[in-house]
C-alpha cells in the first residue's frame, strides 16, 4: 500500500539526527552522523530524505555518488514501520530520473544477498545482477550482490 503523503527532498542538516538513527536501525555497520554531515558538502554526492508531509518526520533516505558519468547508490533505508509502502521506490525513482536526465552511463549498488525485498525492487526498476562481493557485509558475514542499471541507447555499439 503506497503512502502518498511522502515528499522526497534534499537531505539537510536538520534531518541528520533522524537519519543517523535510521542508520543504526537498518545497518550492521552504520554511517555516523558526522559521516552523513560530510556528505552535505560533497559536490559529488546527492542525498535525499523522504519526509511524511503530515508529520514532518523522516521516514527514509538515500544517497548517491556521481563520478563523471557513473552513479553509485550508497544507501537506501526506510524506517521499519514505513516499509512496503513505496518509500524506497520513490527515493530510487528520483535517482533513476536524475541518471537519465543527466546522461549517466549507469547506476550501480550493492545489496545483501538475503535482502529479497530490495533485490525485487531493484530488479523491477531494471537493475540486473552483475556480480558478487564475497563476505562484503559483516554482522552477519554475507555476500553482496552487485546490481547495475545501464542507461544507453540499445543501438549504440562499442567499437573495438
Amino acid at each position: 500500500m503506497e503512502n502518498n503523503n511522502i515528499a522526497v527532498v534534499p537531505m539537510h542538516a536538520e534531518h541528520l539526527d533522524e537519519i543517523a538513527h535510521l542508520e543504526q536501525i537498518c545497518f550492521s555497520t552504520p554511517w555516523s552522523r558526522r559521516t552523513l554531515a560530510e556528505e552535505l558538502d560533497n559536490a559529488c554526492a546527492a542525498f535525499l530524505t523522504a519526509i511524511d508531509t503530515e508529520t514532518g518526520a523522516v521516514v527514509g533516505y538515500a544517497g548517491l555518488h556521481v563520478i563523471i558519468d557513473e552513479g553509485y547508490i550508497t544507501n537506501i533505508a526506510v524506517f521499519p514501520e514505513h516499509r512496503r509502502k513505496g518509500v524506497a521506490g520513490k527515493l530510487l525513482q528520483v535517482f533513476l530520473d536524475f541518471a537519465e536526465g543527466n546522461g549517466l552511463a549507469f547506476l550501480t549498488l550493492e545489496v545483501r544477498e538475503s535482502n529479497a525485498p530490495a533485490i525485487v525492487l531493484y530488479g523491477s526498476r531494471g537493475f540486473r545482477s552483475v556480480g558478487r562481493r564475497k563476505g562484503y557485509y559483516r554482522h552477519p558475514t554475507e555476500d553482496a550482490i552487485l546490481m547495475t542499471k545501464e542507461f544507453f541507447d540499445e543501438s549504440e555499439t562499442i567499437k573495438s
